[in-house]
């Protein structure tokens, strides 16, 4: 197997904003290759970092790169949404800070098995972070309905021709099973007009909608955000990296509901609900990469940070 790599989007602003105290508890929810963690660990001396993914290759690495902590870490294989129970089982009770890094790493889009790029024909149409998962990108292709196929490109992927993708992937695969990335990219290009195939590839935003329905990336995130910043401790901060405009909006409309003081309709004369300001919104409007980084890592280019600190 080649290296994992991943060149950790934004790693001083995310190290900045997560205030990194030495002797605090630390989550990284999307360890990924592991360089938010290996710095969160190299600032922090004699605290501990508690780490998910989904994606054994990337588990593999990051125990790897780490290994220099040793007894100072814990990874476990869980979606970073199911947090509560990674926390039972390590005995976490609050955290000094939090990161989630929503990216997909250069070895998962570089890796052609696992058929989450575009730019490789032949590439298989999986796109699972977890291989062990059933739900593939060709049984979604393959076999659901062609209004399912259509929301989901329109919903996740905010595409225009969604309706004429859908009903042409339907047409594809009443002759044979559609089975490469190849053959998928051929469908959307010659789906879309060419004069809206100048602002980047086209198959773009149908191969991001596909990944987001297949690892169901989008199902309770607010929730999680809510109720993983509800676990930091007073001064505590949680850190959130964004990949495209629908993960932002829902951690900004978490973000925004913690922040709130109260909830009760405004007609009422005195407040009910009991809802009290949680947080402090450290970036009022989400922080992005530098010139100087997105010429380096061009996977930064779309990358939204925001960041809040707890106050209760």
């Amino acid at each position: 197997m080649k290296e994992f790599s991943h060149i950790p989007v934004m790693l001083e602003e995310c190290m900045q904003y997560l205030d990194v105290k030495d002797g605090g508890v630390y989550y990284d929810g999307t360890v990924g290759g592991a360089g938010h963690s290996y710095e969160i660990l190299r600032r922090n001396p004699t605290g501990r970092l508690f780490a998910t993914d989904l994606d054994d290759d990337a588990i593999l690495a990051a125990d790897g790169r780490l290994s220099v902590f040793k007894g100072r870490y814990e990874i476990y294989k869980s979606d970073y949404k199911d947090f509560e129970k990674v926390f039972e089982e390590a005995g976490v009770k609050s955290l000094d800070g939090a990161l989630l890094d929503f990216g997909v790493s250069s070895f998962q889009l570089d890796t052609e098995e696992r058929g989450f790029s575009y730019m490789k024909p032949n590439a298989p149409l999986d796109m699972r972070m977890d291989r062990g998962q059933p739900l593939t990108a060709e049984i979604i292709l393959n076999e659901y309905p062609q209004n399912e196929i259509f929301k989901i490109l329109k919903d996740y992927g905010e595409e225009k021709f969604a309706s004429l993708i859908a009903a042409n992937v339907c047409k594809a695969r009443e002759k044979k099973r559609l089975t490469t990335c190849g053959e998928l990219v051929e469908i959307i290009e010659n789906s879309i007009p060419k004069k809206f195939q100048q602002n980047g590839p086209a198959a773009r935003k149908s191969f991001q909608a596909i990944r987001i329905a297949v690892n169901g990336e989008l199902k309770g995130l607010y929730d999680c955000v809510v109720s993983l910043t509800r676990r930091l401790k007073k001064g505590g901060r949680i850190v959130i990296l964004t990949f495209h405009s629908l993960e932002d909006r829902i951690v900004k409309q978490a973000f925004r509901y913690l922040e709130t003081d109260c909830i009760c309709d405004k007609n009422l004369p005195v407040c009910v609900c009991g809802k009290v300001k949680e947080v402090e919104v450290l970036t009022k409007r989400p922080v992005v990469a530098d010139v100087k980084e997105m010429m380096i890592n061009s996977r930064s280019k779309c990358a939204k940070l925001r960041a809040a600190e707890k106050i209760v």
